[in-house]
């Protein structure tokens, strides 16, 4: 088998495993997570807390909103919507790692409650981890107190667990923030609202080479790409996308790394 196809087989039995009880998944989603292949979802002991790695300063003059890197450096960051079954989020790190590829992971709060070890996953494979919501709403959509509760609910979880509230936040179902919620953001402790110039449209199931094919067709050096763990068609089409960078001479790298 090549490499793809075991990664496939592996998102296929987790989702099945997902569906023992006979009730389809919402897109996602994980409904039964004792059926996953991951360790159980076990709070790390205070002790063993993962800390977040100091990060160098950002250089001055970025924009609020940051859709891209520098277009004169071959780095691009893949970012990755944090939410859905544990077991597609292990594979796609562990896949990233086996590319020497660094990924910048954009967590829900609700996912980070319900598999809090996957915080230390990401930590511990040299990924960024940063806050995209508590809940997942349409932040966009909110008043100026819900948004807040979105932010800093997220925001605290991620400190529990890493000692750090990350530095990117991303709103959910958005692509670019309001100036509401970029101003309610920025309150929070975010200088910057992490928004994206590739949208892979993964979340829309189009099948695995439909994914590789909207990377390859619109990233290019400075790129900041939109990905999800929630759906098994990434984990197919990740070794792909990294081959077509690596062919490009273009290196995956966290959003930090790609803007210093």
């Amino acid at each position: 088998m090549t490499r793809r196809t075991v990664l496939q087989v592996a998102a296929a039995g987790a989702l099945l495993a997902g569906c023992a009880d006979g009730r389809p998944p919402a897109a996602g989603a994980s409904p039964d997570p004792a059926a996953s292949k991951a360790p159980p979802a076990h709070p790390p002991a205070a002790s063993a807390r993962p800390a977040a790695p100091a990060l160098p300063p950002l250089p001055p003059g970025l924009p609020a909103q940051i859709e891209h890197g520098p277009r004169d450096r071959p780095q691009v960051a893949l970012t990755f919507h944090g939410r859905g079954e544990p077991a597609i989020a292990t594979a796609l790190l562990t896949e990233a790692e086996r590319a020497g590829a660094r990924l910048t992971v954009l967590a829900v709060g609700e996912w980070l409650d319900e598999y809090p070890q996957l915080a230390r996953r990401v930590l511990d494979g040299g990924h960024e981890l940063g806050n995209h919501t508590q809940t997942h709403g349409d932040i966009c959509a909110m008043g100026a107190a819900a948004a807040t509760a979105e932010i800093t609910g997220c925001a605290d979880r991620l400190r529990k667990l890493t000692g750090s509230p990350g530095r990117w936040f991303r709103p959910s179902q958005a692509r670019l923030a309001t100036p509401l919620v970029e101003r309610l953001a920025r309150e929070s402790g975010y200088e910057h609202v992490l928004a994206y110039d590739v949208d892979s449209l993964d979340f829309t199931e189009p099948g695995t080479g439909a994914v590789r094919a909207k990377v390859a067709k619109d990233v290019g050096p400075g790129s900041v790409v939109s990905l999800h763990f929630g759906y098994a068609g990434t984990i197919g089409a990740l070794p792909g996308i990294l081959d077509d960078l690596k062919r490009r001479g273009l290196r995956a790298v966290t959003t930090t790394e790609l803007l210093t």
